[in-house]
């Protein structure tokens, strides 16, 4: 494919949008518009098309311009666009709740609905203290979170993170009473390991030190993704997260695994809960919940949680909390991408060409200044070294070079992200592949 025009005659004034988690004067400079998707690929301004080796920003795992959901939105804005959830309801948001925990680890029995995957952090959290205050233990008011860890962008979410960007402006905001484990990156002795390292499970220790710093009874959860991925998929050591799990119950702490990147499919099962046989206490979610359709997270519980919370006369609130569109009928849009999973067995094809996947870019070592490759299900992360220009120079030169190659790949600093809806086929896994080695070997 002939290189991809940066800037097109058609584009529309691009002064007003200030643009989320973007360098807004690169971008304007040379921007890079999309106007249509279908498939594997999207469409650019000008005609030219772009396989998504990202499923949009990891959320359209059933690929894209699927009619089926498109006609149930359609169907559900002609039918009641809107319906409150605040002491009221509709059908449509009980039957995905429903549908939802058929495919939810076992014991996570009751579903919150939010708007995006930094909602469904923050409810979390909020769970968890109320959670603790109606079982009588109301000073477990800790949190602990991860180094690199993204939990989202509102003020509970940045907290509990460990993404320095994302903190260091509001810091002197952030919540109080937050601690964090050490990330579980380990390229010294881990580099290019395939799925999990078997290096690193004792990092879960530090848990018991914080427990023994802080007090157990002051601490409500621990937070943490199953596979880090905005830092750049970093996965967990072999026992890590089973540690983990051991040393909360031990101590009555919850323990809540944000899976708004993992969910539903990418990592070879419904959840990473399941691939990897630990069960958390709260599981967030968002993003392939409906294919990237619609905003709209989940929050699974535990029937205890939810259980110990209803307390009180019945007339009473017992959860302060939530969203105006929360359960929003337009979840009809969640039902189709459900059944879309189902009838195609997507999560099963993650699995099944996870070997393929992997044995693709595990191709790239020994290309220019590729330090590390990292992989599970169908998401893979290739990190650099940085070159003299700075960190993450080397890793938005090949990002772009990819793009006007006509392949969509997701830049962490210096580590590049691929993570394709879960109906890729080989011949495509193995364009995004040759398209990346191209674009390290133009880099250098």
């Amino acid at each position: 494919m002939a290189d991809l025009p940066l800037n097109s005659s058609s584009a529309p004034s691009l002064e007003h949008f200030w643009m989320p988690f973007t360098a807004n004067r690169q971008f304007k400079t040379n921007p890079r518009l999309l106007t249509k998707a279908e498939g594997m690929y999207y469409t650019d301004i000008d005609g030219n098309k772009v396989l998504d080796a990202t499923a949009g920003l990891w959320c359209c795992n059933a690929g894209h311009g699927r009619k089926e959901i498109s006609e149930a939105v359609s169907k559900q804005i002609k039918e009641m666009d809107y319906a409150p959830s605040f002491q009221m309801g509709h059908p449509i948001a009980f039957e995905l709740a429903e549908r939802l925990v058929e495919l939810s680890p076992e014991g996570l029995n009751k579903v919150f609905f939010t708007n995006s995957g930094s909602e469904s952090v923050d409810t979390a959290l909020k769970m968890a203290l109320c959670y603790h205050r109606a079982n009588g233990q109301a000073s477990r008011t800790r949190f602990i979170g991860r180094e690199m860890g993204y939990h989202g962008v509102g003020f509970g979410g940045i907290s509990v993170g460990g993404l320095s960007n994302n903190r260091k402006a509001f810091s002197g905001q952030l919540l109080q009473g937050v601690d964090h484990l050490p990330h579980t990156l380990d390229i010294q002795n881990a580099a290019f390991t395939r799925g999990l390292s078997p290096f690193g499970a004792e990092k879960a220790e530090v848990l018991e030190q914080l427990v023994t710093l802080h007090g157990a009874e002051n601490i409500a959860a621990v937070i943490v993704e199953p596979m880090s991925g905005s830092a750049g998929v970093i996965l967990p050591p072999q026992g890590y997260l089973k540690r983990l799990r051991e040393i909360t119950k031990k101590h009555g702490i919850l323990l809540i695994f944000d899976e708004v990147i993992t969910a539903f499919g990418r990592v070879g099962a419904a959840f990473a809960s399941q691939r990897w046989g630990v069960i958390p206490d709260i599981i967030t979610t968002a993003k392939a919940i409906n294919n990237g359709a619609i905003p709209m997270g989940a929050v699974f519980v535990q029937d205890f949680i939810h259980d110990t919370c209803m307390q009180g006369s019945n007339e009473l609130i017992e959860f302060f909390h939530g969203y105006t569109y929360s359960g929003h009928p337009v979840a009809a849009a969640a039902l189709a991408t459900l059944s879309i999973y189902e009838n195609e067995q997507l999560f099963e094809r993650s699995f099944e060409l996870e070997r393929y996947f992997e044995d693709a870019v595990h191709s790239l070592k020994g290309l220019p200044n590729v330090i590390d490759i990292r992989n599970t299900g169908l998401v893979a992360g290739i990190q650099f070294s940085p070159n003299a220009q700075g960190a993450g120079k080397r890793g938005y030169g090949v990002f772009e070079h990819c793009f006007r190659h006509g392949t969509l790949v997701r830049a962490t600093g210096d580590i590049i992200a691929m993570s394709p809806p879960l109906i890729v086929d080989k011949r495509e896994i193995d364009q995004m592949v040759n398209s990346l080695s191209d674009a390290i070997n133009a880099i250098g």
